[in-house]
Protein backbone atom coordinates (compact mmCIF):
# COMPACT_ATOMS: atom_id res chain seq x y z
CA UNK A 1 0.00 0.00 0.00
CA UNK A 2 1.52 3.26 -0.69
CA UNK A 3 2.10 6.13 1.82
CA UNK A 4 0.12 9.38 1.63
CA UNK A 5 2.36 12.38 2.76
CA UNK A 6 0.88 15.46 3.03
CA UNK A 7 2.03 18.34 0.48
CA UNK A 8 3.00 21.64 2.39
CA UNK A 9 0.11 23.56 0.82
CA UNK A 10 -1.79 20.61 2.35
CA UNK A 11 -0.39 21.02 5.57
CA UNK A 12 -0.80 25.11 5.43
CA UNK A 13 -4.32 24.76 4.88
CA UNK A 14 -5.25 22.08 7.60
CA UNK A 15 -3.15 24.26 9.98
CA UNK A 16 -5.04 27.68 9.19
CA UNK A 17 -8.42 25.73 9.13
CA UNK A 18 -7.67 24.68 12.69
CA UNK A 19 -6.46 28.20 13.41
CA UNK A 20 -9.68 29.38 12.54
CA UNK A 21 -12.04 27.29 14.08
CA UNK A 22 -9.87 27.51 17.44
CA UNK A 23 -10.75 31.76 16.65
CA UNK A 24 -13.83 30.95 15.81
CA UNK A 25 -14.53 29.26 18.70
CA UNK A 26 -12.84 31.90 21.39
CA UNK A 27 -14.66 34.51 19.56
CA UNK A 28 -17.95 32.69 19.63
CA UNK A 29 -17.27 32.54 23.24
CA UNK A 30 -16.28 36.16 23.85
CA UNK A 31 -19.77 37.39 22.15
CA UNK A 32 -21.85 35.16 24.23
CA UNK A 33 -20.04 36.35 27.44
CA UNK A 34 -20.85 39.82 26.60
CA UNK A 35 -23.83 39.49 25.14
CA UNK A 36 -25.46 37.23 28.16
CA UNK A 37 -24.72 39.83 30.58
CA UNK A 38 -26.55 42.88 28.89
CA UNK A 39 -30.33 44.16 28.04
CA UNK A 40 -30.09 46.13 25.02
CA UNK A 41 -32.68 49.21 24.11
CA UNK A 42 -33.72 49.40 20.36
CA UNK A 43 -36.25 52.11 19.54
CA UNK A 44 -36.94 52.57 15.98
CA UNK A 45 -38.91 55.80 14.70
CA UNK A 46 -41.70 55.42 12.28
CA UNK A 47 -39.85 56.93 9.17
CA UNK A 48 -36.57 59.10 8.72
CA UNK A 49 -38.78 62.56 8.69
CA UNK A 50 -36.90 64.61 11.13
CA UNK A 51 -40.48 64.89 13.12
CA UNK A 52 -40.17 61.20 13.38
CA UNK A 53 -37.08 61.22 14.42
CA UNK A 54 -37.61 63.85 16.89
CA UNK A 55 -40.19 62.04 18.08
CA UNK A 56 -38.55 58.83 18.34
CA UNK A 57 -36.09 60.60 21.23
CA UNK A 58 -38.96 61.94 23.11
CA UNK A 59 -40.54 57.86 23.02
CA UNK A 60 -37.11 56.62 24.10
CA UNK A 61 -36.28 59.70 27.37
CA UNK A 62 -40.27 58.39 28.28
CA UNK A 63 -39.23 55.05 28.48
CA UNK A 64 -36.01 54.89 30.36
CA UNK A 65 -37.61 57.63 32.59
CA UNK A 66 -40.15 54.79 33.54
CA UNK A 67 -37.57 51.68 32.95
CA UNK A 68 -34.74 52.98 34.77
CA UNK A 69 -35.99 52.90 38.27
CA UNK A 70 -37.84 49.74 37.95
CA UNK A 71 -34.60 48.42 36.61
CA UNK A 72 -32.88 49.31 39.92
CA UNK A 73 -34.21 46.30 41.38
CA UNK A 74 -32.57 43.96 39.23
CA UNK A 75 -29.13 42.21 40.54
CA UNK A 76 -28.57 40.37 37.24
CA UNK A 77 -29.41 40.17 33.69
CA UNK A 78 -31.93 37.40 34.11
CA UNK A 79 -33.83 39.30 36.69
CA UNK A 80 -33.70 42.64 34.50
CA UNK A 81 -35.38 40.33 31.73
CA UNK A 82 -38.06 38.80 33.75
CA UNK A 83 -38.72 42.56 35.04
CA UNK A 84 -39.10 43.64 31.68
CA UNK A 85 -41.24 40.98 30.42
CA UNK A 86 -43.66 41.36 33.38
CA UNK A 87 -43.16 45.13 32.79
CA UNK A 88 -43.93 45.20 29.25
CA UNK A 89 -47.56 46.73 29.54
CA UNK A 90 -46.51 49.69 31.03
CA UNK A 91 -43.10 49.74 28.83
CA UNK A 92 -45.97 50.09 26.29
CA UNK A 93 -47.98 52.61 28.01
CA UNK A 94 -45.02 54.99 28.73
CA UNK A 95 -44.19 54.78 25.25
CA UNK A 96 -47.46 55.51 23.72
CA UNK A 97 -47.63 58.93 26.06
CA UNK A 98 -45.35 60.09 23.48
CA UNK A 99 -46.12 58.68 20.63
CA UNK A 100 -48.61 60.93 18.98
CA UNK A 101 -51.30 58.28 18.07
CA UNK A 102 -48.67 55.66 16.22
CA UNK A 103 -49.30 52.77 16.80
CA UNK A 104 -46.28 51.21 19.35
CA UNK A 105 -44.93 47.54 19.53
CA UNK A 106 -42.90 46.63 22.22
CA UNK A 107 -41.26 43.13 22.72
CA UNK A 108 -38.32 41.63 24.46
CA UNK A 109 -36.49 38.69 22.21
CA UNK A 110 -33.28 38.23 20.46
CA UNK A 111 -31.94 41.07 18.39
CA UNK A 112 -29.00 41.09 15.97
CA UNK A 113 -26.62 44.19 16.64
CA UNK A 114 -23.90 45.63 14.90
CA UNK A 115 -20.80 47.04 16.28
CA UNK A 116 -21.74 50.15 18.92
CA UNK A 117 -19.32 52.37 19.80
CA UNK A 118 -19.83 54.65 23.59
CA UNK A 119 -17.86 56.91 25.09
CA UNK A 120 -14.63 54.54 26.18
CA UNK A 121 -16.04 51.44 25.39
CA UNK A 122 -17.57 49.30 22.35
CA UNK A 123 -19.74 46.53 22.23
CA UNK A 124 -18.82 44.00 19.24
CA UNK A 125 -21.66 42.91 16.91
CA UNK A 126 -23.92 39.97 17.38
CA UNK A 127 -26.99 38.69 19.07
CA UNK A 128 -28.55 40.31 22.06
CA UNK A 129 -31.58 40.41 24.04
CA UNK A 130 -33.09 43.56 23.31
CA UNK A 131 -35.90 45.48 24.24
CA UNK A 132 -37.57 46.53 21.14
CA UNK A 133 -39.76 49.67 20.82
CA UNK A 134 -41.31 50.05 17.07
CA UNK A 135 -42.97 53.22 15.97
CA UNK A 136 -45.63 52.58 13.20
CA UNK A 137 -44.27 50.92 10.50
CA UNK A 138 -40.54 50.58 11.55
CA UNK A 139 -38.98 52.03 8.68
CA UNK A 140 -36.87 54.94 10.38
CA UNK A 141 -33.41 55.14 11.62
CA UNK A 142 -33.23 53.52 14.91
CA UNK A 143 -31.58 54.36 18.33
CA UNK A 144 -29.80 51.64 21.17
CA UNK A 145 -28.76 51.54 23.88
CA UNK A 146 -27.95 48.90 27.10
CA UNK A 147 -30.56 49.14 30.13
CA UNK A 148 -28.85 46.25 31.77
CA UNK A 149 -26.41 47.39 33.15
CA UNK A 150 -27.61 51.02 32.70
CA UNK A 151 -25.79 52.25 30.24
CA UNK A 152 -28.24 54.69 28.51
CA UNK A 153 -26.89 57.36 31.20
CA UNK A 154 -24.05 59.87 32.00
CA UNK A 155 -20.80 58.56 31.97
CA UNK A 156 -20.50 58.57 35.64
CA UNK A 157 -23.06 56.21 35.83
CA UNK A 158 -21.22 54.25 32.87
CA UNK A 159 -18.38 53.89 34.61
CA UNK A 160 -20.90 52.15 37.74
CA UNK A 161 -22.29 49.98 35.46
CA UNK A 162 -18.95 49.09 33.86
CA UNK A 163 -17.77 47.50 37.22
CA UNK A 164 -20.80 45.29 37.66
CA UNK A 165 -19.12 43.38 34.26
CA UNK A 166 -16.34 40.50 35.02
CA UNK A 167 -13.09 41.87 34.81
CA UNK A 168 -12.08 39.65 31.56
CA UNK A 169 -15.59 41.27 29.51
CA UNK A 170 -14.58 44.85 30.95
CA UNK A 171 -11.40 43.94 29.65
CA UNK A 172 -12.96 42.90 25.91
CA UNK A 173 -14.94 46.25 25.83
CA UNK A 174 -12.99 49.12 27.23
CA UNK A 175 -9.98 50.13 26.56
CA UNK A 176 -8.03 48.42 28.76
CA UNK A 177 -5.61 45.67 28.13
CA UNK A 178 -5.11 46.33 24.57
CA UNK A 179 -8.71 45.31 23.16
CA UNK A 180 -8.18 46.22 19.80
CA UNK A 181 -7.41 43.01 18.10
CA UNK A 182 -9.68 40.85 20.48
CA UNK A 183 -12.48 42.71 19.91
CA UNK A 184 -11.77 42.67 16.38
CA UNK A 185 -11.84 38.73 16.21
CA UNK A 186 -15.01 38.82 17.96
CA UNK A 187 -16.59 41.89 16.19
CA UNK A 188 -15.88 39.73 13.00
CA UNK A 189 -17.40 36.61 14.37
CA UNK A 190 -21.11 38.06 15.25
CA UNK A 191 -20.67 39.85 11.70
CA UNK A 192 -19.77 36.58 10.08
CA UNK A 193 -22.66 34.59 12.04
CA UNK A 194 -25.44 36.84 11.13
CA UNK A 195 -24.15 36.46 7.03
CA UNK A 196 -24.35 32.83 7.49
CA UNK A 197 -27.92 33.23 9.35
CA UNK A 198 -29.83 34.60 6.28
Amino acid sequence: MKEYKLRAWELAALCALCVSLCVGTWAQGRQQDISSSLVRLHVIAASDESGEQELKLRVRDNVLEYLTPVLDKAGSPEEAQRIISEELPNIKAAAEECAEGRRVSVTLGQEYYPTREYEGFSLPAGQYKSLRVMLGEGEGHNWWCVVFPPLCVSAAEQNRALDAMSEPERGLITEENGYELRFRIVELWGELMEILDK
